[in-house]
């Protein structure tokens, strides 16, 4: 396959030669040309190697069995060597071992339980017949994928492998990945009319990483101070530094924005070249250098976060976004719903239901996500729904079931189908 893949900015564009099964396993990529198949040669058997039968594809392999059988030669004192033995007069197993190759594993011949044998046997060889297919086929992709998955969690128990168990995780990723880029070009489902905000897999899982790690690495008490800390956290996620200006934390819904950025001075999360008041009076021109010295690089270590400078910016650029948005800030809600609105949009299906599949979300984790009591979440909810964020609402003592509203569904990061 020629694949093409472009940046969302569509300033640069990426083209490179793949199998059919890489070129499906990327939900951004698009389908150029597919190479024909090899056809076979015109010409018959003048001028062609020995041992190659008439007909054969070029860089098909060439067996030794295909050569003539060699005579018996003579040999010093008047004995003869005998001819090779032909194939057909070697003995034969019994009884066929039956093994196959699966992911670079070889299937033992005598792995227990035989139907599991068999089915990863039967695998290898439905991938590698999709790898020979002309044109992709993401459906049967992620079915493959899916039953991958399973047959290696099974393997894993049977032989207490976590290789095999690891294996297993990411067949099922590449499932969900392989099914939601079917859905995106077929136009099934919600998905596929979305245009949302973080547009793949791989953004959706690193919102979600950055809102587990402020949660777990707040300097300061209260949703206030854990609404500050993502902001900072996110301009400085890669280099431990980045820059800040006065319009940046006064946009924020903050009580005593002073009192807060000194709090977390004071306990040495945070690094200013100035005071407090400095940061408060810079403008865009003239922004505020801060230092996160936790988020620093150390040696090769690169810091809590795996992403790059571009990641980065679209990840602080959705938060803002979200943050800021039109309803929220027309009902001056206070920075625990806004909080609760993230903790929503990171953690809802691809057609906005809470949860996935729409199970609903745990009021214990919400809670700890927005830095309330868990007796506080449904007043909260109250207020994102009167803030048209949530529908169909329903608050129980253990979970909050819904739906986000469809004017928000661009910024939602949908959590995996598994």
């Amino acid at each position: 396959m020629l694949a093409v893949v472009s940046d969302p900015t569509g300033r640069w564009w990426r083209a490179w030669e793949c199998c059919s099964r890489c070129a499906a396993a990327m939900p951004a990529a698009r389908i150029v040309a597919t190479a024909p198949a090899a056809a076979a040669p015109s010409v018959s058997g003048a001028g062609k190697a020995p041992g190659r039968a008439a007909g054969d594809r070029v860089g098909a392999p060439v067996f030794s069995a295909t050569a003539p059988a060699a005579p018996e030669r003579e040999v010093g004192g008047g004995q003869r060597l005998p001819a090779p033995r032909s194939a057909a007069a070697a003995p034969r197993s019994r009884r066929a071992k039956r093994w196959g190759k699966i992911a670079q594993r070889v299937v033992p011949h005598d792995l227990q339980p035989v139907v599991l044998r068999d089915e990863l046997i039967e695998l290898g060889d439905a991938f590698r017949a999709y790898q020979e297919s002309s044109e992709p086929d993401l459906e049967l992709l992620a079915s493959l994928h899916a039953r991958k998955a399973r047959a290696f969690a099974t393997w894993a128990d049977v032989t207490d492998d976590g290789g095999l168990r690891a294996e297993a995780r990411r067949a099922e990723q590449a499932a969900a990945n392989v099914r939601l880029q079917w859905e995106q070009r077929t136009g099934q489902g919600t998905e596929g009319t979305v245009a949302r905000v973080l547009t793949g897999p791989n953004q959706w899982e690193h919102a979600r990483g950055v809102l587990a790690y402020v949660r777990d690495h707040a300097p300061v008490p209260g949703p206030e101070g854990r609404l500050l800390m993502l902001l900072l956290t996110l301009r400085t996620a890669c280099r431990g530094s980045g820059n800040v200006t006065a319009l940046d934390v006064n946009g924020l819904p903050l009580g005593d924005a002073e009192q807060l950025l000194q709090a977390m001075v004071d306990a040495g999360w945070l690094r200013l070249p100035g005071t407090v008041a400095d940061l408060l009076a810079s403008t865009s021109e003239n922004p505020t250098h801060i230092i996160v010295p936790s988020l620093l690089p150390r040696d090769s270590d690169r810091g809590p976060f795996i992403f790059g400078k571009s990641m980065r910016a679209k990840l602080s650029g959705w938060a803002q976004k979200a943050v800021g948005e039109r309803k929220l800030r027309k009902k001056k809600t206070p920075a625990a719903v806004r909080l609760l609105a993230l903790a929503c949009a990171v953690h809802s299906s691809a057609d906005g239901r809470l949860g996935p599949f729409g199970r609903g979300l745990e009021v214990e984790m919400l809670a700890s996500l927005c830095a309330v009591d868990s007796t506080e979440l449904s007043k909260l909810v109250e207020q994102l729904t009167a803030a048209e964020w949530l529908t169909e609402v329903s608050v129980t003592g253990t979970h909050v079931t819904g739906r986000l509203c469809e004017r928000v569904l661009e910024l939602s990061c949908p959590v995996p189908a598994g």
